[in-house]
C-alpha cells in the first residue's frame, strides 16, 4: 500500500514540470499578450472608458439644472453646435492661439537649448532657469502676467513709460489682451520645448562638429547641416505635445481676462468649462470636448504621419 502512494506522488511531481514548461515555453507573440494585458486593461480603464462615455454623453440631452432625465437626442448638440457664434469664435481664439505660440514657443525653446548646450564651465544655473518656467503653474503665471500687463500698476506699462512711450490698457482692447495672452503662453511654454530639444542636442555626437571644423565648415552651416537635420526627430515629438496642449488652452486666459472683453479671448476650453461647470448642460458640454479631442486627434496623426514620410 506505501509503495503504490509512494508511484503515485512520484507521477504527480513528473506531471507538474510538464504543465510549468507548457506555460514557459510560450511564444514571443503571447509572451509580449500576456505581459501588456494588465497595462491594456488599466489603459482601457483610465483612457478609453472615459473616452466613449463622453463621445455617448454627447448624444444625450441631459442638463443637471431643467431637472429632467437623461434623453437620447441624436445630433441635436452637434447641429446647436454649429449654429452658436460662441462656438465658432472660441474654437478660432484656439487655433489661432495655436498658431501664434507653439511657432514662438519652439522658436524662443530652440534659442534657449542652444544656450544651455554651450560649454559654460557651470551649467546648472543655465539648466536650472529652464525648470523654472516650466515648473511654475499655469494659474500662477497667469496670474503674474496678468500683474505685469496690468494697465495702472503693471511693470509693462511702467516700462514702457519710462522709454517714454503712452501705456497700453490692455486688458480692455481684444487684440491687445490676445497679445498678452499668447507672450504669456510663449514664456511659459517654451521652456518645456527647450528641455525636449537640449536631450536631442546631447545625443549628436561631437565628432560631427570636429569633422566639420576640420572641412572649413563654420557655424552657421553646422548648424543646418548637422544639427537641425539631427533634431528633427525631438522637434517634431515636442511639437506633437506643445500643439495638444496648446489646443487645450485654459489655464493662462482664464486667470488674465477671464475671455474678455466679451469672449474675444476665450477658449475652446473655457466654453466647455462653461456648459459643464458654470451651466450644468453635460449634454453639449460633451460635445464641445468631443470636437476639441477630435481636433487634438487629427493634429496628432498628421505629426505622426510627417515622421513616417521622413523616416
Amino acid at each position: 500500500m506505501a509503495t503504490t502512494t509512494t508511484l503515485k506522488a512520484t507521477d504527480t511531481r513528473e506531471h507538474q514540470p510538464a504543465v510549468w514548461t507548457r506555460w514557459l515555453d510560450l511564444s514571443d507573440r503571447a509572451l509580449a499578450v500576456l505581459l501588456l494585458a494588465p497595462a491594456g486593461l488599466l489603459l482601457a480603464l483610465i483612457i478609453v472608458y472615459p473616452v466613449c462615455r463622453l463621445i455617448y454623453t454627447s448624444f444625450l440631452n441631459l442638463s443637471l439644472t431643467s431637472g429632467l432625465p437623461a434623453e437620447f437626442a441624436g445630433l441635436e448638440n452637434y447641429r446647436l453646435m454649429i449654429d452658436d457664434p460662441v462656438f465658432w469664435e472660441t474654437t478660432w481664439n484656439t487655433i489661432l492661439i495655436t498658431l501664434i505660440t507653439v511657432p514662438g514657443a519652439l522658436l524662443q525653446g530652440l534659442a534657449l537649448a542652444l544656450l544651455a548646450n554651450l560649454p559654460f564651465r557651470t551649467q546648472w544655473p543655465v539648466r536650472l532657469s529652464l525648470l523654472i518656467p516650466w515648473a511654475l503653474p499655469l494659474s500662477f503665471a497667469g496670474l503674474i502676467f496678468a500683474w505685469f500687463f496690468h494697465s495702472e500698476y503693471g511693470v509693462v506699462n511702467d516700462v514702457l513709460n519710462r522709454l517714454g512711450f503712452e501705456g497700453i490698457i490692455w486688458f480692455n482692447s481684444p487684440d491687445w489682451a490676445f497679445a498678452a495672452i499668447c507672450l504669456t503662453i510663449i514664456w511659459k511654454t517654451s521652456s518645456f520645448m527647450a528641455l525636449i530639444i537640449l536631450a536631442g542636442l546631447q545625443t549628436i555626437p561631437r565628432s560631427l562638429y570636429e569633422a566639420a571644423d576640420v572641412d572649413g565648415a563654420g557655424r552657421l552651416r553646422q548648424f543646418f547641416e548637422i544639427t537641425l537635420p539631427l533634431l528633427k526627430p525631438s522637434i517634431v515629438v515636442a511639437l506633437i505635445f506643445r500643439t495638444i496642449t496648446a489646443l487645450q488652452t485654459f489655464d493662462i486666459p482664464y486667470m488674465m481676462t477671464g475671455g474678455g472683453p466679451g469672449t474675444s479671448t476665450a477658449t475652446l476650453a473655457m466654453y466647455i468649462h462653461q456648459n459643464t461647470v458654470s451651466f450644468l448642460d453635460l449634454g453639449y458640454g460633451s460635445a464641445l470636448a468631443v470636437v476639441m479631442f477630435a481636433l487634438s486627434i487629427c493634429v496628432t496623426a498628421v505629426y505622426l504621419r510627417m515622421i513616417r514620410t521622413k523616416e
